[in-house]
């Protein structure tokens, strides 16, 4: 089991931690809750930056990868097209991408996390392509995005969806700014239904993924992610959710035995 948590979080929308939805002068306590929330957890995948794509490897085998591949398959990018990619990370998908949509093509990088935009630079600079001079890194908010409606040919996010705070209002976007008849291709954790799927991956959680962590000093960090998991939608719910901010198409596919997901929705 792996575990990549790149998220751009609902309120956290500029360098200093600005928050969007505290724009306004009055906002009720459970708005207050998630902003003081998003800030913990950006400031918690700042942390993690630095080991984020080595612990990924050691904790997928190698598997996050070929996960990825698939989900930026189903995004249908093709070349020559301008693609986003939300919760960006460290910029896996968003290499990939510039793969598929070529030289003449555009990738948009957005995450709310600095350290991770900033090490996805490096990366760009250290493992320079042709392609790769195609991608923009964005530092922004998932839940209200920087583009124009009908913007993108096509939409990738990988492990992002689980960890923001209003994941409606996050689909409401990516609907948005998605161009009619184009897809958006969503990679997660599977909160799956299936009682030895779920005790395997509390297994791997306990016995795996926090001890390995541990090793990283990053035990209490790495702790998020089983109650991440816990509190995220099922494929079939992640589907409902989808139709209901107006995509034509929603499938959920399961990965990796069933312990990774990933939503294909159709504009």
């Amino acid at each position: 089991m792996m575990l990549m948590m790149s998220m751009t979080m609902a309120a956290a929308s500029s360098l200093g931690g600005i928050i969007s939805s505290a724009a306004s002068s009055s906002f009720s306590s459970s708005s207050r809750a998630s902003i003081q929330c998003s800030m913990e957890r950006q400031a918690l995948f700042n942390r993690i930056a630095p080991v984020y794509d080595g612990l990924n490897d050691v904790l997928s085998l190698g598997q996050h990868r070929l996960w990825k591949r698939m989900s930026v398959t189903w995004s249908g990018a093709k070349k020559g097209d301008s693609v986003l990619d939300l919760c960006c990370g460290s910029g896996d998908l968003a290499f990939l991408l510039s793969h598929y949509v070529g030289l003449h093509g555009q990738v948009s990088a957005l995450d709310f996390s600095s350290d991770q935009l900033s090490i996805a630079s490096s990366r760009q600079e250290l493992n320079w392509k042709a392609c790769y001079d195609n991608i923009k890194w964005i530092e922004g908010d998932a839940l209200d995005l920087p583009f124009p409606s009908s913007s993108f040919d096509a939409i990738t996010m990988g492990y992002g969806l689980r960890n923001l705070v209003d994941r409606k209002k996050a689909l409401q976007e990516i609907f948005r700014v998605l161009k009619p008849g184009s897809r958006a291709s969503i990679l997660d954790f599977n909160k799956s239904t299936s009682a030895i799927a779920k005790m395997f991956r509390v297994w791997m959680m306990d016995n795996v993924v926090v001890p390995v962590a541990s090793t990283y000093g990053l035990a209490d960090e790495y702790r998020y992610l089983r109650d991440s998991i816990n509190d995220f939608l099922t494929g079939k719910e992640l589907e409902e959710l989808a139709r209901g901010v107006g995509f034509n198409k929603a499938k959920h596919y399961e990965l990796g035995g069933g312990l990774m997901g990933n939503l294909v929705v159709t504009k």
